[in-house]
């Protein structure tokens, strides 16, 4: 079971990689249009979707679940005001890194979440590393997009982004040897997580989607809350 838990993680992480090769190829190898532009967009807007649809359908259901009322609301309300003070450090370093940020803060706690389960339902189990995987893919596109306009160098980004992909496998883990028997635990983390990634859409991701005059591209986020809301309903 141990060995089917580290390659269903590693699938669920190694989109990260492969989404920033992706980002990689079509910054580099496809030229300057109106049609790339619509399409870069599109992808943020999907990104988007599929974050909000890991908020409503996992992490938030989960610690409205799990947790009592005060707990709830102090664990979701830290999660907003932690990562309110790290996007206003990165705004005064000119870093943008926003949906990188989000990125991690569904990924972690899902996977360490996709490990507790896997220690009692390995079907489910594997339902839910595939939608991590599919989430992680548009969301390391979007991701890698901000660390490159931020000034880092595609080589180290995409170092960075490989090395990410591992971050699963070791999260799963954790979830499945430590957290597995503390369910509240796991809840809370998801409620801290939830509070900090709404912060980060309404502030950052969903406004930088946005393209004048062009409204099929808020269809990406529709599209993106629907491959949610089928990877939900098959977990």
């Amino acid at each position: 079971m141990l060995t089917q838990l580290i390659l269903y993680s590693g699938f669920a992480g190694v989109t990260v990689f492969l989404g920033g090769l992706l980002a990689n190829y079509f910054n580099h190898h496809i030229k300057e249009s109106p049609i790339k532009y619509i399409i870069t967009h599109t992808m943020m807007s999907f990104g988007a979707g599929i974050i909000l649809s890991a908020l409503a359908l996992v992490l938030i259901p989960t610690g409205m679940e799990e947790l009592d009322l005060l707990p709830l609301i102090l664990s979701f309300l830290s999660g907003a005001a932690v990562f309110m003070f790290i996007d206003l450090q990165l705004a005064k370093s000119g870093g943008q890194t926003s949906t990188l940020l989000a990125m991690l803060m569904d990924f972690v706690p899902e996977s360490i979440a996709l490990g507790a389960v896997f220690a009692t339902d390995i079907n489910s189990a594997k339902l839910l590393a595939v939608f991590i995987g599919l989430q992680n893919f548009p969301e390391a596109f979007n991701s890698y997009r901000d660390v490159v306009t931020s000034g880092m160098s595609t080589k180290k980004t995409l170092l960075i982004f490989f090395f990410l992909s591992f971050l699963g496998i070791v999260a799963a883990l954790v979830g499945h040897f430590l957290l597995s028997d503390y369910p509240g635990l796991t809840a809370i983390l998801m409620s801290f997580a939830s509070g900090g990634i709404l912060y980060l859409l309404i502030q950052d991701i969903i406004p930088e989607s946005k393209l004048e005059k062009n409204y099929l591209i808020s269809l990406g986020a529709i599209l993106g809350f629907l491959v949610g809301m089928v990877g939900e309903k098959l977990f």
